[in-house]
């Protein structure tokens, strides 16, 4: 684990990694920070913040594993958002939408600088994450006055699927993705529920 807008971190962290199992032929990048905050009251340090974790955390990890995925010929995944380009902006995510745009758009430059490495973006629908360890923390700061008032509006426009994605069925997909031969790409797949009856 590292603080993944710390260069020296992240490439410490890589390292260690790489050692410990022998090389890295796979990469996934999922940490996230999302405040919920209208446009007008979102401060400089929130925007930073976000970009640094969600843009910029992704571009220094990516960059500290890079010789040894281009060694292995390897697959980096980064997990994106449906928010970032396939849905209609939600009111109070505009920090964490831009960041998730500028995401995909960053997996893209990485793609086409270095082609012997398998990039993918991974758009992920709505989902809560597993259990324990692995339930999403998505949420757990958002002031819950303004929440409920944004969450409501969300569902009246139509702007939110009421299905969650199971998390296991996300690992599934991923895990697809980093199966992938050093002849094969998945440059984007979108993982998102199907209503439910």
């Amino acid at each position: 684990a590292c603080d993944v807008t710390d260069e020296v971190g992240c490439r410490a962290a890589i390292e260690e990694a790489a050692a410990g199992l022998g090389g890295i032929d796979g990469l996934v990048y999922a940490p996230a920070v999302a405040t919920l905050a209208r446009l007008e009251n979102t401060s400089a340090d929130v925007w930073r913040r976000t970009l640094d974790t969600n843009v910029v955390g992704a571009s220094l990890v990516t960059a500290a594993a890079l010789p040894f995925l281009r060694e292995s010929h390897g697959v980096a995944a980064f997990l994106s958002s449906i928010s970032g380009s396939l849905t209609q902006p939600l009111p109070g995510l505009g920090a964490y939408m831009a960041s998730k745009a500028a995401l995909e758009r960053l997996v893209e430059a990485w793609r086409g600088e270095h082609p012997d490495v398998g990039f993918t973006r991974v758009t992920v629908g709505n989902c809560a994450g597993g259990e324990g360890d692995s339930l999403t923390e998505f949420a757990s700061a958002w002031d819950t006055e303004l929440a409920g008032e944004l969450g409501a509006l969300w569902f009246e426009k139509g702007l939110l699927d009421p299905w969650l994605l199971d998390a296991a069925e996300l690992v599934r997909v991923v895990d697809t993705v980093l199966a992938c031969g050093a002849n094969t790409v998945i440059p984007t797949v979108t993982v998102n529920s199907r209503p439910q009856q």
